[in-house]
């Protein structure tokens, strides 16, 4: 299994810290348990304050929706109001599995951006307000030039689709704004590696004041080691479709290693920062000492490119940089419109084929299509704004205003994780296991994830689920039951022909069969019935493995590899009996009822037997598993019983361990058993979902909610944290926080 490790880099001319960190692997932290032991795992910490998430009225969210208000004149600024949470991490430009970085921080100013394993991805950003210069973003050292000046962020507000902060000084206001669109329904855009950067800047004294705004990134965006050779360029891209024209400044690794990674970062591809031509524009790629001295001194940029390439990321910290002169901001709000993105193809490979990124479906080069999602950046604001309140609204129903919180700090960390891709025309999707262990498309990290797709578009799991089977059926893939992962290393499914794998049977049986059937249930009734049949003869033998061994699972791995193998799990007995019972609705869905009535029976009696095996001595919760007397565990795996409607799980066993749950919290949840103190965020999710309507459904809501907002780890959102400690036990930036979306799933 892949591990993440990063080197550190020096420090740039201009003195600027770096940091890297690398991820942990889960099989890495076995042997760590507890809230001390397994706190220590965590990568390293990031500066920040850490301030608790003070409540704000909700607005209707929106590339510009309201701001906070001024500090009294003569008063120091209050702190800045987070809405509706203080993130652990802040999503920047979260798009794919090497897009995506962070800000793990409070305030933008001061901080370098990052990748999700902690290694800086630089960016700066510094408003010039009536002569006098204001950083907002980054933490640069430009020789001779102090910036002892900060814009002052007044809010920092949180939708499924954007991060918004606020900021003033000077007498103007800067609302910035960091848009990663998620597009269900819409393949084609959801295809585009690329994310949205917008400052609108506006008085507010009622006076005119003279702005201007210098934005750059690093080399740092293209490689995991900084002793890596970058090369550059610059170009005028023509607009499309009524667009502006761009220019374009790209950078990508000197020799690219295609197909691998340094430090869980793509070792080839481009990296593409793109701004809108506007009066005002300037540019320059160059050393990050005379890039930023000269936007400060001239209060312009050179148009010039650099011709000392290709050089080492870290030899003068080369940065790409745009600067834009607003003019005279007095009425009338002035704006400015800037993207990021990281192109690559090939994107993955599968048993040995290179597949393209299905957005090379729709156009010829990353020119064109930086060229439409600029075009489209309104329309994308108004469809990513209909998203955010849809989810805003549809969550607080299904759980509280909290709820719809932890629902808007996951989606983009659920979908960032995946992407498009196309196999001889047509489209598959591809998921990697960050920060655990690496894997292509693990079953058991792409199964938790699942509601979060229930929830915005049925047919993207389908996607997900087409290589997990085609390789079962036509890979090679040698055992009887359901593989873990499609390769050990992202992005190349190379699979397990020769069978070496970290096998768990009935776990990744019963999550194919699962998830085949959640999708089945929502699509139409012919495509339901062509998917089973097409299908069937693998998901069978699945569900016979399933009948001969789920009722009391042997010695066997399982999801929660962290905790060890274990005999006679309850849980992982759950887990195959519900898949037995889904079986029935796949083969009710291929017409065949001799075997829907065959599954539904043998399920029906298994689970009534399951109930007798876990009870415990003292009945009032079921165990762990069937040996072991005065044990417990989160039988989260009770979710998809309500999920599917099996009816398997009886009533007043779910009560009984609901109440049971109740006795178990602590001060950020419940753990997942009596061993640790630790717990799963998405299981909690999945949990609450299942005992909807029982007090223990808002407790872990309301725990988890605490633990994101208020956990001194910054990283991005962890699903595997201390219940005592409030600290990341391992884990961060995993999809699997799609889990969370597992009340929202259940909503007809």
């Amino acid at each position: 299994m892949s591990e993440s490790v990063n080197s550190p880099a020096a420090p740039g001319d201009g003195g600027e810290p770096r940091s890297d960190a690398g991820g942990v692997s889960r099989r890495g932290l076995l042997a760590r348990s507890g809230a001390v032991g397994l706190g220590a795992a965590g990568v390293a910490l990031l500066p920040g304050a850490v301030t608790g998430a003070q409540a704000a009225p909700a607005t209707a969210p929106g590339l510009a929706a309201g701001s906070a208000p001024s500090a009294a004149a003569g008063h120091a600024p209050a702190l800045p109001v987070f809405d509706p949470l203080r993130p652990p991490a802040v999503p920047l430009a979260v798009r794919s599995p090497y897009l995506s970085t962070w800000l793990a921080a409070d305030l933008p100013a001061g901080h370098w951006p990052s990748f999700w394993t902690g290694r800086t991805t630089a960016m700066t950003g510094i408003a010039r307000i009536d002569g006098t210069d204001y950083l907002f973003l980054g933490a640069p050292n430009i020789p001779n030039h102090p910036l002892p000046r900060g814009l002052v962020q007044r809010s920092l507000t949180l939708t499924a689709t954007r991060s918004r902060y606020v900021l003033e000084g000077g007498g103007a206001r800067l609302t910035l704004t960091f848009l990663s669109p998620v597009e269900p329904g819409d393949l084609r855009r959801q295809s585009i590696p690329m994310s949205y950067i917008t400052a609108e800047v506006s008085s507010t004294d009622g006076k005119a004041h003279d702005v201007s705004l210098y934005f750059d990134i690093s080399g740092e965006w293209a490689h995991g080691n900084s002793g890596t050779k970058i090369r550059w360029a610059q170009e005028q891209v023509p607009g499309t479709a009524g667009g502006p024209d761009l220019t374009s400044l790209s950078f990508t690794p000197d020799s690219p290693q295609v197909l691998s990674e340094n430090g869980d970062t793509a070792s080839w591809g481009t990296v593409v920062f793109s701004a809108a031509n506007q009066s005002g524009l300037t540019w320059q790629i160059g050393a990050d000492t005379d890039v930023r001295a000269a936007a400060v001194n001239n209060g312009k940029l050179a148009d010039t490119v650099d011709s000392a390439q290709p050089r080492a990321i870290n030899d003068r910290w080369p940065v790409f940089a745009f600067h834009v002169d607003l003019g005279s901001v007095h009425n009338s709000t002035r704006t400015a419109t800037l993207s990021v993105g990281h192109v690559r193809e090939p994107a993955v490979s599968y048993l040995g084929q290179q597949l393209p990124p299905l957005w090379k479906s729709y156009w010829s080069s990353w020119q064109q299509m930086a060229a439409f999602f600029h075009s489209d950046t309104r329309a994308a604001a108004a469809r990513t704004s209909a998203l955010d309140r849809a989810i805003q609204r549809d969550a607080t129903a299904a759980g509280g205003a909290k709820y719809a919180a932890l629902c808007a700090l996951a989606l983009r960390q659920a979908y960032g994780a995946t992407e498009l891709v196309s196999r001889g025309g047509k489209p598959w999707a591809f998921l990697k296991e960050i920060s655990s262990d690496g894997n292509v498309s693990s079953v058991d990290v792409t199964y938790p994830t699942i509601p979060v797709f229930l929830y915005t578009d049925p047919a993207y799991l389908r996607l997900l689920l087409e290589p997990l089977l085609d390789y079962a059926e036509n890979g090679g893939w040698p055992k009887e039951f359901a593989e873990h992962d499609l390769g050990s290393s992202y992005p190349n499914a190379s699979g397990h022909n020769d069978g070496n794998e970290e096998d768990m049977p009935v776990e990744e049986s019963a999550n194919m069969i699962l998830m085949v059937a959640a999708y089945l249930a929502r699509a139409d009734k012919s495509t339901a019935k062509a998917f089973a049949a097409d299908h069937y003869a693998i998901l069978k033998q699945w569900a016979d493995y399933l009948v001969a061994n789920a009722l009391d699972p042997g010695y066997q791995n399982q999801t929660d590899d962290f905790t060890g193998f274990i005999a006679h799990s309850a849980n992982l007995a759950l887990k195959g009996i519900l898949g037995i019972g889904a079986m029935a609705q796949v083969a009710t869905a291929a017409g065949n009822a001799t075997d829907a009535t065959r599954y539904r029976a043998t399920a029906r009696d298994y689970a009534g037997q399951w109930v007798t095996k876990a009870q415990d001595t003292t009945p009032d919760h079921l165990k762990l598993a069937y040996d072991q007397p005065g044990t417990w565990s989160l039988k989260y795996n009770g979710y998809p019983d309500a999920l599917l409607g099996l009816g398997l799980v009886p009533a007043a066993v779910a009560k009984e361990e609901a109440d049971w749950y109740l006795t178990q919290v602590n001060q950020y949840g419940a753990p997942l058993d009596p061993r640790h103190s630790y717990t799963k965020g998405d299981w909690e999710m999945w949990t609450a979902a299942w005992l909807r309507g029982h007090p223990i459904s808002q407790v872990l809501i309301d725990t988890l909610y605490d633990f994101a907002t208020a956990t001194p780890t910054r990283v991005p959102f962890s699903d595997w944290y201390d219940t005592v400690s409030g600290t990341q036990s391992g884990f961060q930036a995993r999809p699997v926080v799609g889990g969370i979306f597992a009340l929202l799933s259940l909503r007809e």
